[in-house]
């Protein structure tokens, strides 16, 4: 009777302990607060994150009550969505171009010809990366003008936000050219390894 009653209980304690300690994400801000930055920026960690802001993106928005700032009405409740539209797709620039600076080769040292190939891999790995970063740096230019249409409206949880979709606007935050600057120098990277043979080294 005492060892029924011993798996009894512990069986009803397992239930609690699995079934209390886990739910279900969502909702866009739910995807949102994983994204957390590393001390170490290995790329499994960038790739994490761009997983968790990826389905922010394609999440439904929590009800107004539960949102990131206080929404007082509809005009605030769209501008609060174009703004975190345009924060999402900054942070999936910045960890794309992260996640491709661990690939990229910014120099090719003639004694790395022995790596060519692999050297060459990788600089493929972080073009790749570099080009999404560019198409997430196209939303974020789309959801600012969106938003740059509500100039009248400020909400105050969110400042950050609204300075990044100003400093868009007024062209002083441009990622364009910073990954242009990338692809060009990569390229010109890997025309030096392609050059490199036996005579070289």
């Amino acid at each position: 009777m005492n060892k029924i009653k011993f798996i009894f209980i512990t069986l009803i304690f397992l239930a609690v302990c699995f079934s209390s300690s886990a739910y279900k994400i969502l909702y866009a801000e739910q995807w949102y607060r994983l994204f957390h930055l590393h001390f170490y920026q290995y790329p499994e960690r960038c790739a994490e994150n761009i997983h968790y802001l990826e389905e922010a993106l394609r999440a439904d928005f929590a009800n107004p009550l539960n949102a990131l700032a206080k929404i007082n009405n509809k005009t605030e409740w769209e501008l609060y969505r174009y703004l975190f539209y345009t924060h999402v797709s900054l942070k999936l620039v910045e960890q794309y171009l992260l996640w491709g600076s661990k690939y990229d080769k910014q120099v090719a040292y003639f004694y790395n010809y022995p790596w060519k190939q692999q050297n060459l891999k990788s600089l493929e790995k972080a073009e790749k990366l570099y080009k999404y970063a560019l198409v997430y740096w196209e939303e974020a230019k789309k959801w600012s003008a969106k938003a740059a249409n509500f100039q009248f409206l400020f909400l105050s949880d969110v400042q950050y936000w609204h300075d990044e979709s100003y400093r868009i606007e007024n062209g002083e935050l441009n990622y364009e050219e910073i990954i242009k600057e990338h692809l060009e120098r990569l390229e010109k990277v890997r025309s030096q390894f392609m050059n490199m043979d036996e005579n070289t080294y």
